[in-house]
């Protein structure tokens, strides 16, 4: 089975500044996952053309369950509130979204608190630190029908805060606990190995650097698991026609023995 997460920047192409549905619909495609985590998605967003980007991914992919959770309501960069869950149909939003081509058999939905006041941040290339404001935080978990039984998938999209991120993850840690396993855990953690599988204990089934777009150095996309799931091969970070990170894609199966 294979499990790809992807930052696709709310459908963005950084060369060209545009957002081109079609362009989202060929990249999935050609991840040609059997769960996907997306990260940075919009919806009824005018920089998007008002387009449904999880609609749009999901027929691309032939899911037939997919579930966007929005992080904000507003526009990301002007104005926006914290999203509650309780958003009109049509009005615009901004989060994350998990889609599969298995049923699911439950949602779920985590709320992680963002920081509150503006932080100064240090950013790589930069001499002095910035004054930002931090986004809400989501993370979305579905348990699905896969051919080897009932397994949890978790998609989530961390703070850039140092320090905040890590604390995040342990909330969010805590309050997966019972969930029906194996447990994959995938998204833009914005940590750079091996500081997730340290904070959650789970291990870490994909390597490779997916940032940024050019030449990655790091690696901020993650696949991690808990249970009797082991890699297939080695994982790829795939370089698609849009966003400034890479896909991260993994072929998992049961462990033997």
């Amino acid at each position: 089975m294979r499990i790809a997460t992807f930052n696709i920047l709310h459908g963005r192409t950084p060369a060209d500044d545009r957002v081109d549905v079609g362009r989202l619909d060929a990249a999935v495609r050609e991840l040609d996952a059997d769960v996907l985590g997306l990260q940075e998605v919009d919806r009824d967003q005018p920089r998007s053309a008002g387009a449904d980007l999880t609609g749009v991914a999901a027929a691309a992919m032939g899911a037939v369950d997919s579930q966007f959770v929005a992080a904000l309501a507003g526009t990301p960069g002007g104005t926006w509130m914290a999203a509650t869950g309780n958003e009109q149909p049509g009005s615009a939003a901004y989060g994350i979204a998990l889609l599969s081509r298995w049923p699911v058999q439950s949602w779920r939905v985590v709320r992680l608190p963002a920081l509150r006041p503006a932080v100064p941040v240090l950013f790589p290339g930069e001499r002095r630190p910035k004054l930002v404001r931090d986004e809400p935080r989501v993370a979305v978990a579905a348990v699905v029908e896969s051919p080897h039984g009932p397994m949890t998938v978790v998609n989530t999209h961390l703070s850039f805060v140092p320090g905040w991120n890590s604390w995040q993850l342990r909330r969010l840690m805590r309050s997966l606990a019972g969930t029906p396993q194996p447990l994959v855990l995938l998204g833009d953690l914005n940590l750079t190995p091996p500081r997730p599988a340290r904070v959650t204990g789970l291990r870490s089934v994909a390597g490779a650097p997916t940032f940024p777009l050019e030449n990655p150095d790091r690696q901020l996309d993650h696949v991690l698991v808990r249970g009797r799931l082991e890699p297939v091969g080695q994982a790829r970070s795939l370089r698609l026609p849009l966003s400034d990170h890479r896909a991260l894609v993994v072929d998992l199966a049961p462990a033997r023995g």
